[in-house]
């Protein structure tokens, strides 16, 4: 299954959980009824910026829109590099990869990211039902984080925690890449139990 797919799948499940139209989800979001439309049906390649904002909309973190429903297996407590999810960002290059084994229940979840020289994207993380907590640490090069009215420039080996309650933007001003990894909280872990 592509990511585009899988993308498609999640966003579906979760609006028809949460009880929403597409009209209420648009409406929510601020992401017009067309594009979630297209989204869902696995169409066109959403940005970071789009998919932050449903993530908002749905409560859920962004991380949850790149994992697998749990199909009744048991689930696999072990995620092979090769057969974990990556996301290409269509507007920034930025590459995702999901660390966390699909589909295992685990209150904490890891993403890699590879962050592409002169880039920056932001996530918009105020007025959230349900606090978001995550730890990133700078692997190689150099990012900016801006948290509300905080800013911090990170480098290899820095480690950032962050409460996610207001407008988080991401920017690498470098001339190369930077990787690093992001720890999240799982709140869907908390809820299902």
């Amino acid at each position: 299954m592509s990511i585009d797919e899988l993308l498609s799948i999640r966003v579906h499940g979760l609006r028809k959980a949460r009880g929403h139209t597409l009209d209420a989800l648009a409406q929510i979001s601020g992401v017009s009824r067309s594009t979630i439309s297209l989204i869902e049906r696995g169409q066109t390649s959403a940005t970071a910026a789009v998919l932050g904002k449903l993530a908002k909309a749905l409560e859920v973190p962004l991380a949850s829109l790149f994992e697998e429903e749990c199909s009744g297996d048991v689930a696999q407590p072990l995620a092979r590099a090769a057969n974990q999810p990556r996301w290409q960002d269509p507007a920034t290059g930025y590459v995702r990869r999901q660390l966390s084994p699909a589909s295992y229940p685990a209150p904490l979840e890891m993403v890699e990211v590879r962050f592409p020289p002169g880039q920056s994207v932001a996530f918009d993380h105020a007025l959230r039902s349900q606090p978001l907590h995550q730890q990133l640490w700078m692997l190689e090069g150099t990012m900016q984080l801006t948290l509300g009215d905080q800013h911090w420039e990170l480098h290899a080996g820095d480690c950032l925690a962050m409460e996610l309650n207001q407008t988080l933007v991401f920017s690498n001003t470098g001339k190369t890449p930077a990787r690093y990894a992001l720890a999240l909280v799982n709140t869907e872990f908390f809820r299902s139990k």
